[in-house]
């Protein structure tokens, strides 16, 4: 294992110095982002570090011109430019989220309120299996792509395989910069539209109680997840579980257990204490690494957060758990064998310890080929800077707008935060801000995924995964 290590370190420390030595010839309006920039609501502003690059327009792309000259006019004035620009067209969208299809209507309708004669035609299309990549670099090799837009997840590719070749470009509104109290000329990062959590659940028919994070990797536990292969979001959960921050949440989590627990859990803690030197990680990376471990041999793979969810709630599934999208809660249909309140949100429980969940986000890029720049950067902007825009998304729990007044907004207009109300509890979301303190969630960072891919990323593949046959 040890030569192994050296070697992915070795690696690593190459791909990096190619990556310096190419950072000038990516095709990104910004670069990558600070952890802070995908914890919305939240934004920073680095003004000082992207300023140069704003002010070299020698070095644009056609479209990153348009974006430079977008982010300085208002809503309506993108609305105006993408009725002369689209009137008549067909606008292609891909995302990892078919909620683009519903967004694109209601987008129309306000470009219509504007010009009652205005059409457009559009056609969005949700790839699988993480082909969206794929499909974008294969766009990204003509003069003119097809798409438009598009709506993406999973920080640690974005950044290696979309951002760093300059085939997406990032594109901030002004609304949502003043809201965020940043310069969208200058702000240095991606424009996330929301964060979505998942979160770990429980079956409460029986008597058992999950009231730690290690208790999900205990001896015998086997709880549901998408496979890491599958949805890579997962992948970049355990990647950001060694960043110190939350490295320091497990150990913090470990001391809290008894002495009995503790015991079972020290051999692997003991054993991981050379790999975590090796990765170069912190002063608890050894704890992060046997949590990861023990979760990779232990988790029983499932296809998506439907089945999981659909399954915690049966009177059945007695003493099971999962970690899966909060917002599925609000699809369970109450029946005799099923219902929400069979199931606890771990976080939520007094005394619990440790992280209920991790959070990830959902970028929106123009595409640096793309057809239709003026009319992506107005759809863009209705999506992340108004209520209405943002309600294709905001209607459910569990997504939150990196908007401050679009999630105030949303919040007054769908209540989600006594949606459950007294009768299922479960679904009164306690929101972004409790998540992402007392809650305890775990959030992707871009950058931070992108360079532990390389070390840490590699280590995880040599673990032995759990196969329920």
């Amino acid at each position: 294992m040890k030569k192994f290590l050296a070697m992915v370190l070795a690696l690593a420390m190459t791909l990096a110095l190619v990556a310096c030595g190419n950072s000038g010839s990516s095709g990104s309006s910004s670069s990558a982002p600070a952890e802070t920039t995908t914890t919305a609501p939240a934004a920073t502003d680095s003004s000082s570090a992207a300023a140069p690059a704003a002010n070299n327009d020698a070095n644009l792309s056609a479209v990153q011109k348009i974006i430079k000259e977008a982010e300085g006019m208002t809503m309506e004035e993108l609305a105006k430019k993408a009725i002369e620009e689209s009137n008549g067209q067909t606008l292609y969208g891909v995302g990892n989220s078919s909620r683009g299809k519903s967004a694109l209507p209601l987008f129309i309708e306000y470009l219509q309120s504007i010009d009652s004669g205005y059409t457009l035609e559009f056609d969005w299309q949700q790839p699988k299996n993480n082909k969206i990549f794929d499909q974008l670099t294969a766009n990204s090799q003509k003069s003119t792509g097809t798409f438009a837009v598009t709506l993406i997840q999973d920080g640690n590719q974005i950044e290696s395989k979309m951002v760093q070749t300059g085939i997406l470009d990032t594109f901030i509104p002004k609304e949502w910069a003043d809201a965020n109290g940043v310069n969208a000329l200058t702000y240095d990062g991606y424009l996330p539209l929301q964060t979505l959590n998942k979160v770990f659940m429980y079956n409460c028919t029986g008597s058992k109680v999950y009231d730690n994070v290690w208790d999900y990797v205990a001896e015998g536990e086997h709880g549901q997840f998408m496979d890491i292969d599958s949805e890579i979001v997962g992948k970049n959960f355990l990647y950001m579980l060694t960043e110190d921050t939350y490295a320091g949440w497990l150990k913090e989590s470990f001391d809290k257990l008894s002495a009995e627990e503790q015991a079972y859990f020290q051999p692997t803690i003991k054993e991981m204490e050379s790999d975590a030197s090796d990765l170069g990680l912190g002063p608890n990376g050894a704890y992060a690494l046997a949590w990861i471990k023990l979760w990779v041999g232990s988790y029983n793979a499932v296809t998506d957060d439907g089945p999981i969810c659909n399954n915690l709630v049966q009177t059945s599934a007695t003493d099971q758990f999962g970690l899966l999208v909060y917002s599925k809660l609000r699809s369970v249909e109450e029946s005799a064998s099923a219902s929400v309140n069979n199931v606890k949100v771990a976080a939520y429980q007094d005394g619990y310890e440790g992280i209920g969940g991790y959070g990830y986000c959902h970028y929106m890029f123009v595409p640096d080929n793309s057809p239709l720049p003026w009319t992506a950067c107005a759809f863009i902007a209705y999506i992340t800077c108004t209520v209405d825009g943002f309600s294709a998304w905001g209607k459910d729990m569990g997504g939150y707008s990196s908007n401050p007044d679009v999630a105030a907004g949303t919040e007054a207009k769908y209540g989600h935060s006594t949606g459950g109300g007294t009768e299922f509890p479960n679904k009164n979301d306690r929101g972004y801000d409790w998540w992402t303190t007392t809650g305890k969630l775990v959030l992707e960072d871009p950058e931070y995924c992108a360079d532990a891919a390389f070390t840490v990323g590699s280590w995880i593949e040599m673990l032995d995964k759990y196969s329920a046959g």
